[in-house]
């Protein structure tokens, strides 16, 4: 691996992406080399660290990410399906580690990204954060230790900007559930309620989504059986979390095996 492994920052003026940025800036352990927008996008040509409101860098925004991609060796996309799909492409063509922390991706998007890990490592987590993933763990082991008597919800929050739901993390922890079971999660799931609905199928795992104001992220996840229930909790406070998570995992990539892997292979989980 090089001292300081070269990142490029996909949607870099989003939300996400500033962060991502930021946290690259402030690290001693990697480089920026790439901030990429789409075309037409009033931040091309101008300088990250100004647009951010960090100060100047040296490094101007471009649509150009195969120039990019040639003088790094990572890539973090927090994007947008359609985005991320092309971006593993060529990312795997450039051999780089792709880090993707994109969400709403549909079988046919995963089957595309699948393929591109064949050339390249690519790191993929509905969640980059430590507290997250320790929580998957947790819902797997007592999914796994629970019958089917303990009715398992997935209730997750966030803020009014998020367009996908239920939100990747939510998904992830319902695989976990359905994982620690033994079941397929698409056979099981219940993702929304409304109207006469009938009583609740034995086995099912229910998600129930909030969405309203600037909530960065929050995930419960509850086993409720007759007379008690037990109830598992994440909350994230701060976004940088996910942004040091995502830093994290493109450093581990480095000089891995082609493959897919994902933040509990990162983390030794």
């Amino acid at each position: 691996m090089a001292d300081k492994p070269g990142i490029v920052v996909v949607g870099a003026s989003g939300r996400m992406g500033q962060m991502l940025v930021r946290t690259v800036l402030d690290s001693d352990r990697a480089e920026l080399v790439g901030a990429i927008e789409r075309p037409g996008h009033a931040w091309l040509g101008r300088d990250i660290g100004e647009a951010i409101g960090a100060g100047p860098v040296g490094l101007a925004v471009s649509d150009d990410a195969l120039e990019a991609f040639a003088r790094a060796q990572a890539v973090l996309d927090f994007t947008v399906p359609r985005a991320t799909v092309e971006f593993s492409t060529l990312a795997a063509q450039a051999r780089l580690v792709h880090v993707i922390g994109t969400t709403g991706l549909t079988d046919d998007d995963l089957a595309r990204i699948n393929a591109a890990a064949r050339h390249a490592v690519i790191v993929r987590s509905g969640n980059m954060s430590l507290g997250v993933n320790v929580l998957a763990r947790i819902t797997q082991l007592v999914a796994q230790s629970l019958d089917a008597d303990f009715d398992i919800e997935i209730i997750e929050a966030h803020h009014n900007q998020k367009v996908d739901a239920p939100s990747g993390t939510a998904l992830m922890l319902g695989q976990a559930a359905a994982a620690g079971r033994g079941v397929d999660l698409a056979q099981v799931a219940e993702r929304g309620r409304d109207g006469i609905t009938g009583a609740r199928k034995r086995g099912a795992i229910g998600f129930s989504s909030i969405r309203g104001g600037d909530i960065v992220g929050e995930h419960d996840v509850m086993f409720a059986g007759m007379g008690e229930r037990i109830v598992l909790r994440h909350i994230a406070s701060d976004r940088a979390l996910f942004a040091k998570g995502a830093l994290k995992a493109a450093l581990w990539g480095q000089d891995r095996k082609p493959g897919e892997y994902d933040m509990l292979d990162v983390l030794g989980l």
